[in-house]
């Protein structure tokens, strides 16, 4: 949670001021000369700096960080500016998740009970927020965060299906049942050897050679 105070006198050159971050090299430590060399000489723009500390993109020192150096790629200057708006105001963002100059009301209300700022000064912070946003890109963003927590999500589920997988036991095939058949012969008692050769004869005729 937070909420910067920087605000700037010169919220109108942002967007041009931060294009021409993007057409040079960064420096090893961005100080005031390098803002007088980029054009930017009026006493307004000197508030570009602490702007550049409280979003994020310059270390305490002045040394260009690694938001710095990404926001330099055209291809995500947007979501990178987009993703330090959502950091560096991230109580702005509690309020709307996709503010627009028809909150400014809201907006100026926050920056003053939360600084104890004076109307004025409420106003200058909301309308440097403004122009900040007007070169972000807040949508793609959260998309971006969305899309990684579903593919985190798809991965941790392949994971636990492959070792379900693994767990779970051969499966014995089973065969078709046979039948065994047993069969007793009860002989009569006699003497007469004839009838138990007729009784062998007759179970090898019809069980043997059926």
């Amino acid at each position: 949670m937070g909420l910067i105070s920087a605000y700037t006198l010169a919220p109108g050159q942002l967007a041009e001021f931060f294009a021409k971050l993007k057409e040079g090299n960064a420096p090893t430590q961005f100080s005031q000369q390098i803002l007088k060399d980029l054009g930017y000489t009026s006493s307004n723009h000197r508030s570009y700096i602490p702007l550049l500390k409280a979003l994020g993109f310059l270390s305490p020192d002045g040394t260009p960080t690694s938001i710095y150096h990404e926001y330099r790629d055209n291809s995500r200057s947007r979501t990178v500016m987009g993703q330090a708006l959502k950091s560096a105001y991230s109580d702005l963002f509690i309020i709307k998740a996709n503010p627009t100059k028809a909150d400014k009301d809201a907006i100026e209300g926050k920056f003053k009970s939360y600084h104890n700022a004076t109307e004025i000064s409420a106003k200058r912070m909301a309308s440097t927020f403004f122009a900040l946003l007007d070169i972000a890109d807040i949508q793609t963003s959260e998309h971006r965060s969305e899309e990684k927590h579903i593919d985190q999500n798809d991965k941790s589920f392949q994971q636990c299906e492959t070792i379900n997988t693994e767990k779970k036991p051969s499966q014995h095939i089973s065969k078709p049942p046979t039948l065994h058949y047993n069969i007793q012969i009860h002989l009569p008692a006699t003497k007469d050897i004839e009838v138990y050769n007729s009784i062998f004869k007759s179970i090898k005729e019809h069980l043997f050679e059926a």
